[in-house]
């Protein structure tokens, strides 16, 4: 597979990652581990380099999934996780964000110790804290640094402003927000540019629109209770059923070029800069070998303007998370406390 370099001073991956999340959280259906741990080595057989988690999902099992898996092979790929969320440790109970600076080095260690890793490759912050200054932040991942227990900063959903001042302490080396093409708000809302200017390495998180975008469900897909998709207004049957013109065209394109939908909107994303590195998820071989099948599709000039052209043509129905979730996304972070 070929790779890409993560921004200006990002790590060198695989132009397609594996989001390891749905293999333990968050979807109705997860893996036990041995068979998630089998996922992850077959991806790395395929040449998968890159690797996504966080102390969040399960939370904490996925990043022991991802340990294991990778121990074999440790010093071939690229592992990232995330901290940001004050987990209680014997209930599990998600109280909210934390990137207090005690906090997010109590985090690094468990996610550490889980990885069974001496380094972190990539640690995002997972969401900002509007009681944090982003600078206090970004200064404890620059110690954390110089301390050896992390390589790179990144951030994920940070409002432009913040990621700005972020960047201006400790350079982050990849941004890692939603971006598919039913979710295109990174080209108008400033972040792409901001990447652009920065040398900031950009990677989609929900590429396939949540699997929307494969074209394996339709208005009459019954959602399971524990299933997080349940509570989008974006996946309500009605929503859904509007929202199948980006699957009928990814279809048309699909048709053209002896493809999948998944495999066109993929080719799409990675089509967009030379250092966007999609992390689709999968808990089936068949849908990964699926997914890395996208970095061998070309699109030309003129199909990515059909293709932009058509689907700014369809408006996109329901938010993309319920408002307790949107409300993370996008923040700013409060200013540092004058000294006086």
């Amino acid at each position: 597979m070929q790779t890409r370099k993560l921004g200006t001073n990002g790590p060198e991956v695989s132009s397609l990652g594996l989001g390891c999340m749905g293999i333990s959280f968050s979807y109705a259906t997860q893996l036990p581990k041995d068979e998630g741990v089998a996922l992850i080595r077959a991806a790395v057989e395929r040449g998968v380099t890159f690797f996504d988690t966080a102390e969040v999902y399960g939370p904490f099992i996925n990043e022991e999934v991802v340990g294991e898996a990778l121990r074999p092979v440790r010093d071939q790929v690229v592992i990232a996780t995330k901290f940001g969320f004050d987990i209680d440790f014997e209930t599990r109970e998600n109280r909210g964000v934390s990137s207090r600076p005690e906090h997010i080095r109590q985090a690094v260690e468990g996610s550490l110790k889980r990885l069974g890793i001496e380094t972190i490759d990539l640690l995002y912050q997972h969401r900002v804290d509007p009681n944090v200054p982003i600078e206090d932040v970004a200064g404890t991942v620059k110690a954390l640094i110089a301390e050896g227990k992390v390589k790179h900063f990144g951030m994920s959903e940070p409002g432009v402003q913040t990621l700005r001042r972020a960047h201006a302490v400790q350079p982050v080396a990849a941004l890692q927000n939603e971006y598919s093409l039913w979710w295109r708000a990174p080209e108008t809302n400033g972040i792409l540019h901001a990447c652009d200017e920065l040398g900031i390495g950009f990677v989609p998180y929900s590429p396939l629109g949540k699997g929307f975008l494969t074209g394996a469900m339709s208005k009459d897909t019954q959602l399971a209770e524990n299933d997080f998709r349940k509570t989008a207004p974006r996946f309500s049957p009605q929503a859904m059923e509007k929202n199948l013109a980006f699957v009928d065209l990814l279809k048309r394109v699909a048709n053209e070029k002896d493809a999948t939908p998944a495999q066109i909107a993929l080719a799409w994303l990675l089509a967009q800069r030379p250092y966007v590195v999609p992390i689709p998820g999968t808990t089936k071989l068949h849908r990964l070998e699926e997914n890395l099948g996208s970095a061998r599709i070309e699109l030309t000039k003129e199909d990515l303007r059909i293709i932009g052209e058509a689907a700014s043509q369809i408006q996109a129905e329901g938010e993309r998370y319920a408002p307790q979730q949107l409300a993370m996304v996008g923040r700013e972070a409060p200013p540092v406390a004058s000294a006086g």
